[in-house]
């Protein structure tokens, strides 16, 4: 853990402004470079101590270092707008973060700088989580983001957005120190898994299930997509597991666009037929070689 102030002077956080008076003095007087000339660590520990004392030696600027830590050490560090922000996160953080109501994760070191600039300085980026489902994502959208000290903007997602997918917003992020630009927004998506589809870069696949006459036979049957249900041919005597392919039903983005990879899943009768048992244990013959022929470990 990092050397807090307090440590720096030896005392506690709850020191009288006498107390830390005095452990100033004390501790001063025994590093400073004229008690120690040549001394660089001394001189390391002189100026530790005089910015310690520079900080909780003023009202303010102590109670801002109580509140925020290391942070509210930075040039142009604003507790208002800080504690606005840790509000407005707050908030978010209490609501469900769905796709419309992204929460902005900071940090007031990073929002405020850490160092101390003596002329304008950029606001750092903001940071925000967008969650939404696959089809949001493939078909792209429009939506409304609340912003501390901006208000409310609108974000347009580009079709085929994935997971981390980036959107940049310049102008929207931290504000600019000593008169400085503001950062940028930046914005990253995370996309729900779907219950029956999985995607794999621009192509989307899809398990179907099929009864025996349409796996035996053959036939049309009707598949559903994003883009609406179209028809698919399944060949004659296709197995659990053939994959069969509909192009340009999968993820479109820009001038590309991926397929929907269709896997059958062969799905045998729920119900008790005699009739269908005999036929299924007549079936036998019909095989080319046995079932698990050539099988092994």
């Amino acid at each position: 853990m990092a050397e807090s102030l307090y440590d720096i002077l030896g005392v506690k956080k709850d020191a009288a402004p006498d107390a830390i008076r005095s452990a100033y003095r004390k501790l001063a007087r025994k590093n400073h470079p004229d008690v120690n000339p040549g001394d660089t660590a001394a001189e390391d520990r002189f100026k530790k101590i005089a910015a310690a004392y520079e900080v909780l030696s003023d009202a303010s600027k102590r109670s801002a270092y109580d509140e925020f830590g290391d942070a509210s050490l930075a040039g142009g560090f604003d507790p208002a707008k800080a504690r606005e922000y840790a509000r407005w996160q707050d908030t978010r953080r209490e609501r469900a973060q769905t796709f419309d109501d992204g929460p902005v994760e900071f940090d007031f070191a990073e929002m405020f700088g850490r160092g101390r600039p003596r002329g304008p300085s950029r606001g750092p980026d903001l940071h925000a989580t967008l969650q939404m489902d696959l089809r949001q994502a493939l078909e792209g959208a429009e939506i409304s983001l609340e912003v501390p000290g901006q208000g409310t903007i609108r974000v347009r997602v580009p079709k085929g957005a994935d997971n981390d997918s980036v959107i940049r917003l310049p102008g929207k992020g931290a504000p600019g120190v000593r008169g400085g630009p503001p950062g940028d927004l930046v914005i990253e998506t995370v996309v729900a898994p779907h219950p029956l589809v999985e995607r794999d870069g621009l192509d989307l696949h899809l398990r179907l299930p099929v009864d025996l006459d349409e796996a035996y036979n053959g036939g049309a049957i009707e598949v559903p997509t994003f883009d609406g249900p179209v028809m698919l041919k399944v060949p004659p005597r296709s197995q659990t597991g053939t994959k069969l392919r509909l192009r340009g039903k999968g993820v479109s983005r820009k001038d590309a666009r991926g397929d929907m990879i269709v896997a059958l899943d062969v799905r045998l009768p729920d119900t008790d037929d005699p009739a269908l048992a005999q036929a299924i244990k007549d079936s036998k013959s019909a095989y080319s070689t046995p079932v698990r022929q050539g099988l092994s470990l």
